[in-house]
């Protein structure tokens, strides 16, 4: 027994399999797998760092865009402000013609009521007036916008002249179905005015400068700002650019209020006389003395609704329109301040302006 205890004890130990370093085969296996964990986590964070990137950069692009905007505003875009309450359902928009009228000021009218048309809710306009008048040109535009909305929406258009509505300023407000006028308003000086400097006696006695003009006929260049105005150039000046505009105001009219005026009426109150809106209202250049809630009521009549939202279209503010506006006094003299000066402006414009 104790032989084959020894002999059992002296027995060479089997090796025994060594366990691997890192465990066992499992944990092995997730030892090895480990890295890839790390690796999609690295990628993980990446796509959220360059998201993260490329959203400041959207986000610096648009605060340039909107710094870009307030500087020099948008061309052509108006935001709406209500000014007085009533159904969203149905809109009477206030299209603003304010101060000289030229081809900008026409441009925005246009603006104004291109919007009017895209918004099926709006059911008349109010045109505020308040402008001495301006170029030929602008009035007549703005004017053959206002008729066109009228025919082609069937939507009633009604001015409302506010402070002063005088020539350029009556031009455009008989374009609308109707005219009322604030009490205080200030109308008619229907007709045409054109005006221009001569420049002879600075240039040739003070300056000691003597113009030279070519040209290719005698009246290429009547009237001349180089030597003063003869009564043939005047009256050619007369019969090509005053009477042709002067008979468009006059014709215009008798259009615009061919329901209570006479053509006869209209030659003889367009002789440049200014009409308070008492008088205004006697020789039938309006329809009605009021406010802006007088010309709203006329609108909803012609339009045959009760109640309605009065909106107005107005251009956001810009630096560049303020600073514009702020240096508008300073002086410039170019080649088109030159022009200006030397050429004859045929206007319908209220003079006293």
């Amino acid at each position: 027994m104790d032989f084959e205890q020894n002999n059992n004890r002296s027995e060479p130990l089997q090796p025994q399999p060594l366990e691997p370093i890192y465990g066992s085969a499992q944990g092995a296996s997730s030892v090895i797998n480990t890295p890839k964990k790390r690796s999609g986590w690295r990628i993980f964070w990446g796509i959220i760092l360059g998201m993260s990137v490329l959203a400041n950069i959207t986000l610096v692009l648009m605060l340039i865009g909107l710094a870009a905007a307030f500087m020099i505003g948008q061309e052509g875009i108006f935001t709406e402000e209500v000014i007085q309450g009533g159904p969203r359902t149905a809109k009477i928009a206030v299209i603003t013609v304010q101060g000289i009228i030229d081809s900008e000021q026409a441009q925005d009218v246009y603006e104004q009521i291109k919007s009017a048309r895209q918004d099926k809710r709006v059911k008349g306009l109010i045109l505020r007036v308040n402008s001495p008048g301006g170029t030929i040109s602008g009035s007549d535009q703005i004017c053959n916008e206002i008729r066109k909305y009228r025919k082609e929406e069937d939507k009633p258009v009604v001015a409302f002249m506010q402070g002063i509505a005088a020539s350029g300023g009556y031009y455009v407000s008989v374009g609308c179905d109707k005219i009322v006028a604030e009490p205080t308003a200030i109308t008619g000086s229907i007709g045409v005015i054109a005006g221009y400097f001569v420049l002879q006696q600075l240039l040739e006695e003070k300056l000691g400068i003597q113009p030279t003009v070519f040209k290719s006929s005698e009246k290429k260049d009547w009237p001349s700002p180089f030597r003063p105005i003869t009564e043939e150039q005047r009256q050619y000046v007369q019969d090509k650019l005053i009477n042709p505009a002067y008979n468009r105001f006059v014709q215009i009219i008798a259009e615009g209020r061919g329901e209570v005026l006479t053509l006869d009426d209209v030659k003889r109150l367009a002789d440049g006389s200014i009409y308070g809106a008492e008088e205004a209202l006697n020789e039938k250049l309006i329809d009605k003395i009021g406010y802006i809630d007088e010309a709203a009521e006329e609108v909803k009549s012609l339009a045959g609704i009760e109640k309605a939202q009065i909106v107005e279209y107005r251009k956001p503010f810009s630096l560049v329109s303020l600073l514009s506006s702020r240096s508008g006094n300073i002086l410039k003299i170019d080649k088109s301040t030159l022009y200006e000066l030397s050429t004859p402006q045929v206007l319908y414009l209220w003079s006293l302006y």
